[in-house]
């Protein structure tokens, strides 16, 4: 497909004096997750298997670049969303034709399962976002091989990569593919402080949607150094400010990420770059920010 090749080889931004931030708001939908979204199908290819449907448990983005892929390849989308999820989000899904089916808040583990009962029901594809190693691959791949050849083509040294985990690709595959050239770098694995999941507490709602969805998934701890839990109403204040600051209107999770990253870069003084991710635009959150 030739939109494939849209996706990816987004900007690094400098933040501030150390701190640079991978632009993934700029791939077609606005998110990263148009990465994984994208190998998956391209690898997988539902098509040639025989399938009519994909279908995927998810907070929004994921959701998106499904429908969106799903259009431009003429096969049907189904996607299952929990109902506290951004309007904008759901209007998006809508407008790529794809059919959203609701299920309450706080029981996300519940909509995966309902993802997996449709799926063997119907004969969908089950695009299985949390579980599926394709997920890692894509950001080991694309995402982390772009930020080493920005770190090689610049000159820089990566004391540290900040992310907030939803499925935890970003994080598994960056670290898969940088930590061999950069064996020092830090993880710090960014989470709502109201579903501190990975830090021992219990899942919660929390309104930095795309992160915290309740479970580890695809992180293994062992590859995580720091945690760092941000608030909902912090995350907001931070992609705010970013808005009037530097010009970027991001979404709540990029506004987490910064956050973490500055508290990260405060607490250790790290002596090389800080790198972390613009998740995705803010225009999916005006309803919420």
């Amino acid at each position: 497909m030739q939109l494939l090749e849209s996706v990816g080889n987004t900007p690094m931004l400098k933040i501030s004096e150390g701190l640079y931030a991978k632009a993934e708001l700029l791939n077609p939908t606005g998110s990263i997750k148009d990465r994984p979204a994208s190998w998956i199908l391209k690898v997988q290819d539902p098509i040639a298997n025989g399938y009519d449907t994909i279908c995927e448990a998810t907070s929004g983005n994921m959701g998106v670049s499904f429908a969106w892929l799903a259009a431009s390849m003429g096969i049907k989308c189904v996607i299952v969303m929990p109902d506290n999820m951004s309007i904008e989000r759901k209007k998006t899904l809508e407008f790529y034709g794809a059919r959203l089916i609701e299920v309450p808040a706080g029981d996300f583990d519940g909509a995966i399962a309902y993802r997996d009962e449709l799926c063997k029901e119907n004969g969908w594809f089950n695009c299985n976002q949390f579980g599926n190693q394709h997920n890692i691959e894509a950001h080991s791949f694309t995402t982390g091989q772009e930020i080493l050849n920005w770190a090689e083509d610049n000159k820089r040294t990566i004391s540290a990569m900040v992310t907030g985990t939803g499925t935890g690709g970003t994080l598994m595959g960056c670290h898969r593919r940088i930590n061999p050239q950069f064996p020092e770098m830090k993880m710090v694995a960014v989470e709502p402080s109201e579903s501190a999941v990975m830090s021992g507490g219990e899942p919660g709602l929390h309104g930095i949607q795309g992160i915290g969805d309740g479970s580890k998934f695809l992180v293994n701890m062992d590859k995580v150094d720091y945690i760092q839990q941000i608030s909902t109403d912090d995350a907001r204040t931070r992609a705010r400010e970013l808005a009037k600051t530097h010009g970027l209107f991001v979404g709540i999770s990029a506004g987490a990420n910064i956050l973490a990253a500055e508290k990260f870069i405060a607490q250790t003084k790290p002596k090389g770059d800080v790198v972390t991710f613009l998740c995705d635009r803010g225009d999916r959150y005006i309803s919420c920010l």
